[in-house]
């Protein structure tokens, strides 16, 4: 079965720096897209940034400050937030699906979910 579990999410002052990382165990696609989500409470959840076979996409909101990455081996992502800002608060997911996510940012784009790590940005 295919399992997803981020790591890295800690608490951290605004202007700080977090690196997020997603492991996908068990993956059977050839090709794959792996895109970060965040939800805070109350909100809906919304896409971070979205990789796949190197090409990626970035919510504008977090655009020059956040950069996702891939790994090598098993479907790995990590994700460097640099500038982190109070809003940035919230639980951190990486969503795993196959090649033909069409709009990155919606969730229902993605069969497979991670737990969330949690970012907390004090100001």
């Amino acid at each position: 079965a295919v399992q997803v579990m981020e790591s890295g999410g800690d608490s951290v002052q605004a202007g700080g720096s977090l690196k997020l990382s997603c492991v996908v165990s068990g993956n059977t696609y050839r090709q794959w897209s792996l895109a970060w989500f965040r939800q805070a409470p109350g909100k809906e959840r919304e896409g971070v940034a979205f990789i796949r076979d190197g090409d990626t996409n970035y919510a504008d909101f977090v655009r020059g400050r956040f950069t996702i990455s891939q790994g090598n081996g098993e479907p790995t992502s990590h994700l460097q937030m640099n500038s982190l800002k109070p809003e940035d608060t919230a639980t951190y997911y990486c969503a795993f699906g196959d090649s033909g996510v069409e709009i990155w940012g919606d969730v229902s784009e993605y069969n497979y979910w991670g737990q969330g790590t949690q970012v907390t940005v004090a100001s």
